[in-house]
């Protein structure tokens, strides 16, 4: 089947799966939007403006615009989210398993903004002023996330290893910081990173 334009078309079965799948991500998006502003997280930065880089990572605007340092730790989120999903369910279609990846990390990011693990950020010599994500900004988060998790189902295994090391090493190098000295920083702050952290 071809379009007006005589470009291939999706089969129809095929199509009605994308649409469904592109619903449920809205939807998801939808609800974590709408937590976050019940819990009080600003729709964008509370300086009144939307830049797409926020490089600045001490400062008052960091994890309110629309992609920072951080983002690159979502798009390997993303790549952790297809190796596990394709583990646990190698069966499953991939829009089943990209819907539960957002489901997982739209959890994470409401999780991310409440009082206790705000305040458990607030302990790494990086967050002492954090005050947890705008809208938009964990909305970008998730979509980091998905954009991650469809590399990860596109690139080959070895090309997916390295690139995540490869923005590991990248921002560590450049903020000090990165996904696994944040995963360790706020699960079992060590002091010794902390020190190392403030000669940023």
């Amino acid at each position: 089947m071809t379009t007006v334009s005589g470009s291939p078309a999706l089969p129809e079965g095929k199509a009605a799966t994308l649409l469904r799948g592109l619903c449920v991500g809205a939807a998801a998006l939808m609800v974590q939007a709408a937590v976050l502003l019940a819990m009080g997280q600003p729709i964008i930065c509370t300086c009144g403006t939307v830049k797409l880089w926020q490089g600045a990572v001490l400062s008052s605007e960091n994890s309110q615009h629309l992609t920072d340092w951080y983002t690159f730790s979502h798009v390997i989120h993303g790549f952790g989210f297809y190796f596990l999903t394709w583990t646990i369910l190698p069966r499953a279609s991939l829009l089943l398993r990209l819907a539960l990846a957002v489901g997982l990390e739209v959890g994470w990011e409401i999780l991310e903004n409440s009082p206790y693990v705000i305040e458990r950020y607030r302990q790494s010599a990086l967050a002492q002023g954090y005050v947890g994500d705008s809208v938009i900004n964990s909305l970008s988060d998730t979509l980091a996330m998905t954009l991650g998790f469809l590399l990860a189902r596109l690139l080959p295994v070895p090309a997916t290893v390295s690139l995540a090391l490869a923005m590991e090493l990248a921002v560590g190098y450049w903020i000090r910081d990165n996904l696994a000295l944040n995963v360790i920083q706020l699960i079992a702050p060590i002091e010794a990173i902390s020190i190392w952290q403030m000669g940023l």
